[in-house]
């Protein structure tokens, strides 16, 4: 049992790491228009692509935290609930994702009133699809402390072909 723990201790950091790494790369990747339009504002930004990236770049990051700071704390939420029930399904911890990357997109209307990035809820719901899926791959697959991973001993009787 020790060792179930120290595992789940393990895998669910790691996979929350892969989630926001997931999402993070959707995001970028999408956002890349509009990371072009920041440069096409500036003449200098476009002869100086390491200028752009230092004007841009810092902008594009405070948004991208903000957000997951209002994702990652519902989507920790549902981390919690598929550890305590073990609830291993790829499409719970990709549901999960996506309600709470459309949460976080509710949540920071101001931010996107201001800036060209993050307008989209289609792209930041498919972050969170991404990211849900992501976790699920690193940790949620094998989610709960309770329910070790094959689990052979019980009602073996039952299951004529274990």
């Amino acid at each position: 049992m020790i060792g179930r723990l120290l595992l789940r201790l393990i895998l669910v950091p790691l996979g929350a790491a892969m989630a926001l790494a997931a999402a993070g790369a959707l995001i970028v990747v999408t956002q890349w228009n509009a990371f072009h339009a920041v440069l096409a504002a500036d003449p200098r930004a476009q002869q100086d692509y390491l200028f752009a990236l230092i004007v841009a770049g810092p902008l594009l990051v405070s948004l991208m935290s903000t957000w997951a700071h209002y994702t990652f704390v519902p989507a920790l939420a549902g981390v919690l609930v598929a550890e305590t029930f073990a609830i291993r399904s790829w499409m719970f911890h990709a549901g999960n994702g996506a309600l709470c990357a459309l949460l976080g997109w509710t949540l920071t209307l101001d931010l996107r009133d201001q800036h060209h990035f993050l307008g989209n809820p289609t792209i930041l719901v498919a972050a969170g699809i991404a990211a849900g899926f992501a976790y699920w791959l690193i940790a949620g697959w094998s989610a709960g402390f309770w329910k070790p991973v094959g689990d052979r001993g019980r009602h073996a009787e039952e299951r004529p072909f274990a």
